[in-house]
């Protein structure tokens, strides 16, 4: 069945800005697909939707493919650092989901280059076999009415001393977890003032 549409003309302006409805996948390039698809399917506990002798298709909703990868031999290996896409994260609905995955890839020798409290989220940062970065978060302030407290951390005097956050050490994080500390004191931000990018 067709899809209805306003009668509204597209072509008019208009105060309204149409933006993107979500993110919808990532496509990556690479001369080892078959070795580069089943990290991401291990690490995202996605599934393989498609796959031929050049490209691959993975998800791990409901959405048909979020992650595809190509296969170009004779690529070179890029230079770090050099210009380009720094990461992609990837949400998950809270802290034991979190610590759920990161407990699981640590079984199977899979573990994060970095760990770090960046205020808003939680994070940890994963190098697929080609060492691109990928980030595991939780938002640390994931209710709705947690929104306007999100917005104003990134106004804060905190954030701009240090916008890239604290480093900490996820074996800690799960211990204490599971030592029932409390979510907002496991989530808080320490505050130690400036500091740079990690170190690749």
């Amino acid at each position: 069945m067709a899809e209805t549409h306003n009668s509204a003309d597209p072509t008019k302006p208009s105060e309204r800005i149409a933006v993107p409805d979500r993110l919808a996948h990532i496509v990556l390039r690479t001369g080892a697909k078959r070795t580069l698809m089943d990290w991401y399917a291990t690490v995202l506990g996605a599934h393989i939707v498609f796959e031929n002798a050049f490209i691959g298709f993975l998800t791990y909703d409901e959405e048909h493919h979020r992650i595809a990868v190509i296969e170009e031999p004779n690529l070179e290996a890029s230079a770090q650092p050099t210009a380009g896409l720094h990461h992609v994260a990837f949400t998950y609905l809270n802290l034991q989901d979190l610590l759920q995955t990161y407990s699981r890839l640590k079984a199977v020798g899979i573990r994060p280059a970095h760990a770090i409290n960046h205020g808003p989220t939680t994070s940890l940062y994963y190098r697929d076999p080609d060492g691109n970065s990928v980030e595991l978060q939780i938002d640390n302030f994931a209710s709705a009415a947690e929104a306007a407290e999100a917005a104003a951390w990134f106004a804060s005097d905190a954030f701009a001393i240090n916008p890239i956050g604290v480093d900490f050490d996820p074996e800690d994080l799960l211990a204490r977890f599971q030592a029932g500390v409390p979510l907002s004191d496991l989530t808080r931000r320490a505050e130690i003032g400036p500091r740079g990018l990690p170190v690749r």
